[in-house]
């Protein structure tokens, strides 16, 4: 099987400039662990995780204050559709995270 086999076709998205708390609340809306960040000015896609929002409201910040830009993950991986699901899983277990953009193309 192939990572297009597994994925979701259906990916919520959010800007660099909404809050974590609607981050948060549009990912628990759509049950989802994550949200991939769309920037115009960025240098591609990245991502938010429920990890990220918990480190920073653990770490005291306000959640309606702080905006998604600053607290991304760091270190992406992009997958392409056509990657078997093991090389998938490797890549996730290499670096210890759940999610994966997944990009069509060059």
């Amino acid at each position: 099987m192939q990572v297009r086999d597994g994925m979701s076709n259906v990916v919520l998205t959010v800007g660099p400039e909404h809050t974590l708390r609607e981050a948060a609340r549009l990912m628990a809306e759509r049950q989802v662990g994550a949200a991939v960040v769309l920037d115009p000015d960025g240098e591609g896609p990245a991502i938010i995780t429920e990890r990220d929002i918990l480190v920073s409201v653990g770490a005291g910040e306000d959640p309606d204050a702080e905006k998604v830009g600053p607290h991304l993950t760091s270190d992406v991986v992009y997958a392409a559709p056509d990657w078997s699901l093991e090389q998938a899983a490797a890549e996730m277990v290499r670096g210890n995270f759940r999610h994966l953009i997944v990009l069509e193309g060059p």
